[in-house]
């Protein structure tokens, strides 16, 4: 098949960045004043989802470091809801590999797969809790705030659902799951608010990151006032959300899918799909035809949102854990997101079979982008069409010259995003 001259392109986004994490986090928790409400020789819990966070590890020790200050004892807590399958050693794992160790950050590691119920919603719906975070004198809610990709409301990824979630462990995040995409926005306060109004939470640290995946704000949260002041910080992060350079793409080739890069493996807001049975597809960005080279080292081996893929690598395929993808999606109910694209023995096949696929247009005309995965989107390749569509416009700079499709002589593509 053929294929058309490719660019290079770099995107300029809004660009905020905390420029001291250690200050700003001592900062925040003073004014929090947990010298006042924390007392010496107490047990402080500090949660630690499953995402990777940037400046996740200075994050955590800078909160380690002053609550050792003021007197207390600090732990890392594990709150993950079903990942790391759903088990302690798998947890741990998954921990391990975001550098989150007691060697590294200087307080203990805790992991905990059992939950307990410590009551009712007003609804009447039991609330779990993980039973490493009931022995604690305090607990300090960590997490990045941001955009979900199947939960649409005013409360979204965030301290809430680390609450909800994380804390609810296996139990409490299928049962989250459990009620479907249109009651989540609900059940996330409703539940969030039992939590909130149960545990001993301390407060919480809202991280907020530019779309270079920099650190851009670093907010302490009263439990008081925890649920309003992360709604505001929601309409924040989603104002330095990262973009496709268009909303019309004939084919988009993504080097790397993964767990480290979203929770669906591809942000669905970034690709503009989201495999929902009952739930209409978003109408922008409008992406014909998906091809995903590879999978992350670092989503050890759950390939969740594959099933929103068109096209897939034997190699990526070759690197799945089906048990630790097929739980991710049974624990949120979104199974299609499991299911096998059709797969290739190389890229070039791949790349050949999605072109057939386009015949509606000649493959100069092909609405083609490259991008390395859906979370750094600073730099892309995009065909000739769509390099005309965008000249001009503001915060757009691309390479002079044009490049080709080529590949090695195991027939992967060499064009690629660093």
């Amino acid at each position: 098949m053929r294929f058309p001259k490719m660019y290079r392109l770099r995107q300029q986004f809004q660009r905020p960045v905390a420029s001291n994490i250690q200050s700003a986090i001592n900062q925040e928790l003073a004014l929090l004043r947990l010298g006042e409400t924390v007392m010496s020789g107490d047990k402080i819990g500090i949660t630690v989802g499953s995402r990777g966070i940037q400046n996740l590890t200075p994050i955590l020790r800078a909160c380690v470091d002053f609550i050792r200050a003021i007197g207390a004892f600090p732990y890392l807590v594990s709150a993950m809801g079903s990942h790391g399958g759903g088990e302690e050693e798998g947890q741990r794992s998954v921990l391990y590999s975001l550098g989150v160790t007691e060697a590294n950050l200087g307080a203990p590691v805790v992991t905990c797969a059992e939950c307990r119920a410590i009551g009712n919603t007003v609804s009447g719906l039991p609330v779990y809790i993980l039973e490493s975070a009931l022995g604690l004198d305090g607990i300090l809610v960590i997490n990045r705030v941001k955009s979900h990709t199947s939960l649409r409301g005013d409360l979204e990824s965030g301290l809430v659902k680390m609450l909800v979630v994380g804390l609810g462990g296996p139990r409490g995040a299928q049962q989250f799951h459990g009620f479907g995409q249109a009651e989540l926005p609900r059940l996330l306060t409703e539940i969030g608010e039992v939590i909130l109004n149960r545990l001993p939470i301390v407060g919480g640290i809202a991280v907020v990151e530019n779309a270079y995946e920099e650190t851009a704000l670093i907010r302490g949260v009263s439990r008081t006032d925890m649920i309003d002041k992360e709604r505001e910080l929601l309409l924040y992060s989603k104002s330095l959300m990262p973009s496709l350079p268009t909303d019309q793409i004939d084919l988009l080739i993504i080097q790397e899918m993964g767990k480290n890069f979203s929770g669906t493996g591809m942000d669905t807001n970034i690709i503009g799909r989201l495999r929902i049975q009952g739930l209409s597809e978003p109408e922008n960005p409008c992406v014909k035809r998906i091809a995903v080279l590879d999978l992350s080292k670092q989503s050890h081996g759950n390939a969740t949102g594959i099933g929103m893929a068109d096209f897939v690598t034997q190699r990526l395929v070759e690197k799945v854990d089906w048990q630790a993808t097929y739980l991710n999606c049974l624990t949120t109910t979104f199974v299609g997101r499991a299911a096998m694209p059709m797969r290739f023995n190389t890229e070039k096949e791949l790349l050949d079979a999605a072109i057939m696929t386009l015949y509606g247009a000649s493959s100069s005309e092909l609405r083609i982008v490259i991008i390395p995965n859906t979370l750094f989107l600073g730099e892309c390749i995009v065909s000739e069409t769509v390099r005309a569509d965008l000249l001009g416009k503001q915060g757009m700079q691309f390479d002079k010259n044009p490049e080709e499709f080529t590949f090695d002589d195991e027939e992967r593509l060499l064009l690629r995003v660093p």
